[in-house]
């Protein structure tokens, strides 16, 4: 049976994800700092899933799962660097405290999890999904750090995906860059700001289509880029953002 690891995978995309993949057949380890809300997911999911602990900004963390994956699995097909956070600041107002933390957690984590993964998966092959954001193209002037740590996302992606080409691991290395999604995220970046309802209508005006996006519609574009509809594709970039990019 195929493996697939989530990161951030206790809730929102995460959750999402997991469910789609275990949905899709896949055995999926999700793994957050959360340790009850992971818990309680595999628990929901069933025999074919389980739950680790991950601090994905660290590397002895991400080389202890990794190791996991190895032991009792003997093998990795789908790498889901879902984890992340967003905080509200712009170029004036952001501390570089925040601005270390966000890229620790935004693009360390996948860094470090790609570089310890790659190892496992090429002797399958797999596909490697990094989930950044339609603000890697269209920035907001109050996200400073996050717009920079997913463009940074995107870029590193493209690296590794040229690498692993290259040395012909087999390995596919993609990024999914969602709109505004109704997830916990969004409602903690809600939760910042003087006024909240506000702030919803206009992440809700940014997007054409006339709502914000469900954590099953990134789902479903990290089930394509998983199945074996999608082994020609790589180094590439998908907007599922309610044409907020256009």
């Amino acid at each position: 049976m195929k493996i697939a690891f989530v990161t951030g995978g206790a809730s929102g995309l995460g959750a999402a994800i997991a469910r789609r993949l275990h949905e899709d057949g896949f055995r999926v380890v999700l793994s957050d700092i959360d340790e009850q809300g992971g818990t309680r997911l595999a628990e929901e999911l069933g025999g074919w899933a389980e739950f680790i602990r991950l601090d994905v900004s660290s590397e002895e963390s991400w080389k202890a799962a990794i190791g996991y994956l190895e032991d009792r699995h003997g093998r990795l097909d789908v790498l889901v660097n879902n984890a992340g956070i967003t905080t509200i600041g712009n170029i004036e107002t952001l501390s570089f405290a925040a601005l270390k933390r966000e890229f620790s957690i935004n693009l360390d984590s996948v860094f470090l999890g790609c570089q310890n993964a790659i190892s496992l998966m090429k002797t399958y092959g797999g596909s490697i999904i990094n989930i950044a954001s339609g603000c890697s193209r269209k920035v907001k002037p109050d996200l400073a750090g996050y717009n920079a740590t997913k463009a940074a996302v995107t870029m590193l992606s493209k690296t590794i995906a040229l690498h692993c080409a290259k040395q012909g691991y087999g390995i596919r290395v993609n990024t999914v860059h969602p709109g505004a999604m109704r997830t916990p995220i969004v409602d903690k970046v809600l939760s910042q700001s003087d006024d909240p309802d506000a702030l919803l209508a206009s992440f809700i005006a940014d997007h054409p289509i006339g709502r914000i996006g469900e954590p099953t519609d990134i789902a479903a574009m990290v089930s394509f880029l998983a199945s074996e509809q999608a082994t020609f594709v790589t180094g590439a970039e998908f907007f599922v953002d309610g044409g907020m990019t256009l």
